[in-house]
């Protein structure tokens, strides 16, 4: 596992010990960036069951100002700190042990927005929407906003949650990215 451009391209990442945490592929990471960016110019991302980090630090080499990380993991709290560490973004993360959704309502009650947010939960997990459904009431999400799923191939999301449709979807194995942005408002002038 690597960061694949930017910054901190090509610096190594550590993986979560034991066999409870999936890393993003850097295929997969790549492919991933290749749909919603490349590059950023600025913005807040949010990395919800972040893991290694990976997906967050990618994001900050990629031009992200901050970057918020969130898992239950103590072990995975640890490898994102030294993932940080080594990718030398550390002073635009802020890393927090919590329960998703716990940590979303901390995180609405100091009013933070996010231009993109990862959720790449544990396959078993299927409530993703729910969460994004929970950002949206909270108004935690800009209106160009980028949601990014990362989920088993065989569970599918629905094509709308509330203000978001599905924008892209790509398949990898058993790995599926679900991506999702508010519907575009139509242009006002064509409709004269």
């Amino acid at each position: 596992m690597r960061v694949i451009s930017g910054t901190a391209r090509g610096r190594a990442l550590k993986a979560v010990p034991g066999m409870n945490t999936r890393p993003t592929t850097d295929k997969v990471k790549e492919a991933l960036f290749s749909m919603i960016g490349p590059y950023f110019e600025g913005g807040m991302v949010l990395d919800l069951f972040a893991g290694t980090g990976g997906l967050g630090i990618e994001a900050l080499s990629r031009g992200m100002d901050k970057a918020i990380f969130i898992d239950m993991d103590p072990k995975a709290i640890d490898t994102i700190r030294y993932n940080v560490k080594t990718a030398s973004v550390e002073n635009q993360a802020e890393i927090y042990r919590n329960d998703a959704k716990r940590a979303l309502k901390a995180l609405e009650k100091r009013g933070s927005k996010f231009d993109l947010v990862f959720m790449d939960p544990p396959y078993r997990f299927t409530d993703a929407d729910q969460l994004l459904a929970t950002m949206i009431d909270l108004q935690m999400l800009t209106p160009a906003s980028i949601i990014v799923i990362e989920h088993d191939s065989a569970h599918q999301y629905p094509e709308t949650i509330q203000s978001f449709t599905s924008w892209k979807q790509a398949k990898y194995g058993d790995t599926t990215l679900s991506i999702y942005r508010t519907a575009e408002e139509p242009d006002s002038s064509e409709a004269l």
